[in-house]
């Protein structure tokens, strides 16, 4: 082994990797990401300022909305400086709790917007299957106690296996596969015994993120049953058309995590460039995709930003 080897493995700082082999196309790549992370910042802060603005906005479908476009702009404010620091050249270490943090972050969020894609599509069911009922099942109150429940499931249930990364050892050179840091980055790199971690992992993924697509899955299901009893063709495609958005959301947000977890399973013999490209689409897709989608897709949030922007010109 290295001097140079045994001096990252006796340390407690870690190297990030961006696209290995492309280190002279950095500050090319770093053109479109910095655009990236500017679309998603002013995205998502465009959106979030047209719901608070607008009192007509006041009610659960534009809150989770909300809270759908804060998580994403908080994912984006927890990787930027890593991805950015990479690609610019300033630096390519992390220390051991910083690495940590941003995975808690990373997963937290992530999970975080699992949560709120449920929920909307609960919204979106209860509007379409039982909407006499709308406004006395989905009061202020139990909107906000669904956002809690959100972020406190987010915020413990991934405690455990984030708490534990601090006490392993890391014996194996300390150079991450990504950006960013990721849990199962970090236990390649443990040689502490990562069983409870392992399991706890695929079970937290089994009852969240999982179930979560599970339970909007049966929710369309529902939906479409209700919307296909319709008789007029006309109410058909409206009903549908409300649920468009989300249904892009839901996409947007599970085809990476879907497309992440293949290359990781079973692309070892790929490109460590394609990893890479594919944790970077983990992380910043949905959060640019997402407040284009609703901007586009929502009537009332466009002509609420079309009215804006008008404004503005004047």
């Amino acid at each position: 082994m290295s001097a140079s080897s045994a001096s990252i493995i006796n340390t407690s700082v870690f190297i990030l990797t961006g696209f290995p082999g492309l280190d002279q196309y950095y500050p090319w790549f770093s053109i479109p990401f910095s655009s990236i992370y500017a679309v998603v910042f002013l995205g998502n802060c465009l959106v979030l300022h047209v719901i608070r603005t607008e009192q007509s906005l006041h009610e659960p479908m534009f809150y989770f909305l909300a809270m759908l476009a804060l998580t994403d702009l908080c994912i984006g404010l927890s990787t930027v400086h890593t991805v950015l620091g990479v690609l610019w050249g300033l630096s390519q270490e992390i220390g051991l709790d910083a690495c940590i943090s941003q995975t808690y972050f990373v997963h937290g969020l992530s999970c975080t917007e699992s949560g709120v894609l449920l929920a909307m599509a609960f919204n979106r069911f209860i509007a379409i299957c039982n909407p006499l009922r709308y406004t006395s099942i989905l009061t202020n109150n139990r909107v906000i106690h669904v956002m809690v429940a959100i972020l406190m499931r987010s915020a413990l249930s991934i405690l455990p296996v984030i708490i534990r990364l601090k006490f392993f050892h890391y014996c194996r050179p300390h150079i991450l596969s990504h950006s960013f840091c990721l849990h199962q980055d970090l236990l390649r790199l443990a040689c502490s015994d990562i069983r409870f971690n392992s399991f706890y992992a695929l079970a937290l993924v089994i009852c969240t993120l999982l179930l979560d697509a599970v339970l909007i899955l049966i929710s369309y299901v529902f939906i479409l049953h209700t919307v296909l009893a319709i008789a007029s063709w006309e109410e058909r495609l409206k009903s549908l058309q409300t649920c468009l958005s989300h249904i892009c959301a839901v996409l947007v947000f599970y085809i990476p995590i879907i497309g992440l977890t293949m290359v990781h399973r079973f692309g070892k013999h790929l490109s460590p460039s394609v990893h890479a490209l594919m944790g970077n689409i983990y992380i910043l897709f949905p959060p640019l995709m997402n407040p284009i989608i609703y901007s586009v897709k929502t009537q009332q949030i466009r002509s609420r930003m079309k009215k804006w922007f008008s404004l503005k010109m004047k």
